[in-house]
């Protein structure tokens, strides 16, 4: 019978590791005890930086905060999960850095940074009386005190991000006039895109992680803005900042305010908050507050992100 249950012990199939889809990030600088119910947000400007790409920029506002759970996870100020930053991440290694700095330059507090893999089926405990499950794994927490300006950083692997071509392209050290140009272009073409039949629009939302191209198509939303009179701008040439990351891309954003400012008033004339909604999303994402783009072998200037 040992010998039979052996073997049949060797027949059973070995449980596959559970596989990681997704990686997030939760950031708060904060005054007060993480051990009583609540504390207090600083008040600030969070920069966050993937692969020494800038990728966010957001404004923190002081505000009370709850304290969760039995390792006092603090409700996150800052909250990023790798899948949302496209492809900028990388296959294998990568760096995530918050960069945070309080409105009053001479404040002390204390930050915490927490990092968990997201992977694809539950773990479940079992205790008396208690029962727990998650879809989390190998997390992990930072905490440090500051005075003024913080930073924080944390390596971690992305072994569901998919290797891009260009991931493999020399760095750009530097930029000439002519790249400026190009890459200026890239920016003011985009404005062009907005008008029936959207074709150039509904291409560059083709693929997008987290949009329904088709729902977009069927409620005609964008058709919607336009006949609401929204209009697409950005900033003069003069006006555009352009980035290098000691990698292969460069990010033009604006130097000040937004690379597409906001047509605010004549959205509002958009009928009904699902076709805003629809409309807001879609025309966030082919206009957003940066653009990313790389030099091919070919010496073009092309958007990925």
């Amino acid at each position: 019978m040992r010998i039979l249950l052996a073997i049949a012990l060797l027949l059973v199939p070995a449980r596959a590791p559970a596989k990681v889809l997704n990686v997030e990030f939760k950031f708060t600088p904060f005054t007060g005890d993480p051990k009583n119910d609540t504390v207090e947000v600083v008040a600030g400007a969070a920069h966050v930086f993937l692969n020494n790409v800038p990728i966010a920029d957001q404004q923190v506002e002081k505000h009370e905060v709850p304290v969760l759970f039995e390792a006092r996870e603090i409700a996150p100020a800052v909250w990023v999960t790798a899948d949302s930053l496209g492809p900028i991440v990388r296959k294998g290694k990568n760096t995530i850095r918050f960069v945070f700095e309080p409105t009053d330059p001479q404040a002390s507090y204390r930050a915490q940074l927490r990092w968990a893999s997201v992977v694809d089926r539950a773990k479940e405990t079992h205790a008396p009386g208690r029962s727990t499950s998650t879809n989390q794994a190998d997390e992990g927490v930072e905490d440090e005190a500051a005075n003024g300006k913080l930073v924080m950083e944390h390596e971690f692997t992305a072994d569901f991000a998919v290797d891009q071509p260009w991931h493999h392209l020399p760095p750009v050290v530097s930029l000439t006039d002519d790249d400026r140009v190009a890459l200026g272009a890239l920016v003011s073409e985009r404005v062009e895109w907005f008008k029936p039949d959207f074709a150039q629009v509904y291409k560059a939302l083709a693929g997008t992680p987290h949009v329904d191209l088709n729902e977009i198509r069927k409620k005609k939303c964008l058709e919607a803005a336009h006949k609401a009179g929204v209009h697409v701008t950005t900033v003069p040439s003069t006006e555009l900042d352009y980035v290098t990351s000691g990698g292969p891309e460069v990010v033009v954003r604006a130097k000040r305010g937004e690379l597409y400012p906001p047509d605010q008033a004549a959205f509002a004339h958009i009928k009904g908050d699902e076709l805003q909604t629809c409309a807001g999303m879609a025309l966030a994402r082919v206009y957003p507050k940066q653009l990313v783009a790389v030099r091919t072998p070919g010496g073009t200037w092309v958007v990925v992100y």
